[in-house]
Parts: C-alpha cells; structure tokens; sequence
C-alpha cells in the first residue's frame, strides 16, 4: 500500500529525513513541467524545480495536512518562478535566444512532418505565453497544463477565484491578440475559445 502525501509529510516531521526523497519523486515531474512552462529554459527549470524542493522541505512544519500537498508544492514552485521573471524583467529588456521545445514533446512517437508541425506550434504557444505578465502566466500554467480547478489556483497563488478568472480572461485576450500581431492565426481560434 502506497503512502499518502500526508503520512510522508508526518515521518518526515518526525524525523525520518530519507523519506522527502519520495516526495521529491513523487512530485518532480510535475514541478519541473510548472518551472519550465513558466521560465522558459530548460537549466532554469530545472534551478527552480530544485529550489521549489528545498524550500517545501526547509517548511514543510507550515504545511496545512488538511490540503493538497501537490497544490502546496506547486504554488511554492510558480511564486519562485514569479520572482525569477520579475527578475529578469528588470534586467532584460528582451529574450532574443529562442526557446526549446518542451521536453515532454516527444516525436519517436509521430512521423517526421507531424513532428515538425508539433514543434513549431508549441514554439509560438511557448512564445505567446512569455509575453504574458509572471501572475498572468502562472495562472495559465496552472489552469491549461495541470488542469488545475480555479479554487486550487487561487489557492497557489495566494488569490480569489474571481481574481483568477479575470486572469485568464484577460490572459486568452491577450495571448490573441500577440498571435494576431505576430503572424500565428492558427492559434487565435484555439485562444478566443479556450
């Protein structure tokens, strides 16, 4: 029988150290994909995934047992992507390297046409969703990546529901009009409806 987050968490507080690492397995490749859909960057990614870990475990005596502890460790992971982009927005004017695919592309799995065509459409959506304001993209990472339900965004994010609704409207509205001004109008429809 598997453990529960919750019970991992207890032995943990309870000293047994060793047993974090299961969380950390457990829990890696979802934070990994939140850090990267949000940076952008692969080594960033995985510099946040990292960070996002340390910090869960350095307070994890603060976490409410009576919660999702995925929801917990994946609102620390988008408020330390949150920083970082604030970061970078002081210091960049622009990023003029373009991004990599996503890793979870994977295209042994399609032929080479289909691949090419995955490629550059997660490319432009990549793209669009760095334009967006961190809050904006935080709020649309965790909605259409994790599929994570409104209350559970407002929760990571430390927001109301209604906040986040006007986020992602405001977000869709903006992502639109980027793909219409930079030439990807095959993405405006899946936008406009999202």
């Amino acid at each position: 029988m598997t453990a529960t987050d919750q019970e991992l968490v207890a032995r943990v507080l309870e000293g047994e150290q060793q047993v974090f690492a299961e969380l950390v397995d457990r829990y890696q490749r979802s934070v990994f994909n939140v850090t990267y859909r949000m940076l952008g960057e692969a080594r960033a990614a995985e510099d946040a995934a990292q960070e996002a870990f340390l910090r869960a475990y350095q307070h994890l005596s603060r976490y409410d047992m009576n919660r999702s502890f995925k929801t917990w460790l994946l609102s620390i992971a988008s408020n330390y992507c949150i920083d970082q982009l604030r970061k970078r927005r002081l210091t960049w004017l622009s990023l003029d390297e373009p991004l990599p695919p996503h890793p979870a592309l994977n295209s042994s799995e399609v032929g080479p046409e289909k691949a090419a065509v995955l490629n550059e459409r997660e490319q432009a959506v990549q793209d669009l969703i760095n334009t967006l304001p961190p809050d904006y993209k935080a709020a649309v990472v965790l909605k259409y990546w994790y599929d994570m339900p409104y209350a559970q965004i407002a929760e990571a994010l430390d927001t109301t529901e209604s906040a986040i609704k006007s986020r992602l409207f405001r977000a869709r509205q903006m992502l639109a009009e980027q793909a219409r001004m930079g030439g990807v109008p095959s993405l405006i429809p899946i936008l406009e409806g999202a």
